[in-house]
């Protein structure tokens, strides 16, 4: 190793990183903690200490240069690197303490994770929770959450997932909703029903019209990245959209549309990095959400989902 030629550190190469990924000095500034001058005075080290300049500055915008671009995926392996370190040498940390992050959508944030939460504060109030309430995917193996409560089952194989429930998916609408605009009988009398969206409506229409309906984009009167916006939206009545049971059944005043028609099975995963389930306090937050999850019901008309073994 030529050390002498490798004269930046890492806090440089991190600052580099976080503002070609995030797109602005500011925005690397609030993912990273730090001032923006701070991070301004990180790059503009780095730049001296390689000899290049990494990025075009026209006014507040910065583009990367072609000496930047070139340079990205070798400290994007540096960054990645990094993660499995940190990684590493969480997974041997012994300590019922400390910091662990969980992600889930904003709806199981809300609804669902503050009793299990209440008694993992009461089992082991040494560990500190930072709940990343997000619909977006999470990545584990860089460190952007500990525990991930997923419905879908990962495919990377550095993650374990535990199946750890079922719940069913269907649509519900308000009492107020349906009092106004009747309760349909068939799926043709929802053509002209409205429907609040999650995102892009274009990924719902496939399901909801597999159940026999016939729905277009102009159903989606309004769309929200934010499930606790539809939820508000529902609940006053402005559309319908699609809950699972367990989330309506904590919402009042909420109605399933076409009871009759089958429910969807949505599969509910626990999920951690490999190293990380190595550690006790990741390994006993982990294993507290999954007893409370196993406690809920697991059972729709009669049907029974796998026992939850650890799949991976």
């Amino acid at each position: 190793m030529n050390w002498p030629s490798i004269a930046f550190d890492w806090n440089q190469a991190r600052a580099f990183l976080a503002t070609a990924e995030e797109g602005s000095l500011s925005a690397a500034a609030r993912a990273l903690g730090q001032t923006q001058p701070t991070l301004s005075r990180q790059v503009a080290a780095l730049e001296a200490e390689l000899g290049v300049t990494l990025f075009d500055r026209v006014g507040r915008s910065l583009s990367l240069t072609q000496s930047g671009l070139e340079l990205l995926d070798h400290f994007r392996a540096m960054g990645d690197a990094a993660s499995r370190i940190s990684l590493a040498a969480s997974g041997q940390s012994q300590a019922i303490e400390g910091h662990v992050r969980i992600t889930a959508t904003d709806v199981m944030a809300t609804y669902h994770l503050p009793p299990m939460l209440k008694r993992l504060r009461e089992t082991a109030p040494g560990i500190e929770i930072d709940v990343v309430a997000s619909n977006e995917v999470r990545d584990l193996r860089r460190r952007e959450a500990d525990i991930a409560i997923r419905h879908v089952r990962p495919e990377q194989p550095e993650l374990i997932a535990k199946l750890v429930g079922e719940t069913f998916a269907r649509i519900y609408a308000s009492t107020d909703y349906l009092d106004r605009h009747g309760r349909p009988e068939a799926g043709s009398d929802l053509s002209d029903a409205e429907f609040i969206g999650l995102d892009d409506p274009e990924r719902m229409l496939p399901f909801l019209n597999s159940l026999g309906l016939k729905l277009t984009r102009r159903n989606f009167k309004i769309t929200t990245a934010s499930g606790t916006v539809i939820v508000a939206l529902v609940k006053q009545g402005v559309g319908m959209s699609i809950f699972t049971e367990q989330d309506a059944a904590a919402i009042p005043g909420l109605e399933p549309v076409l009871p009759e028609f089958d429910p969807i099975p949505i599969p509910i995963w626990l999920v951690t990095h490999r190293e990380l389930h190595t550690s006790r306090r990741i390994r006993l937050v982990f294993d507290l959400l999954a007893d409370a999850f196993a406690q809920k019901p697991r059972r729709h008309e009669g049907d029974r989902i796998g026992d939850g073994a650890p799949r991976q």
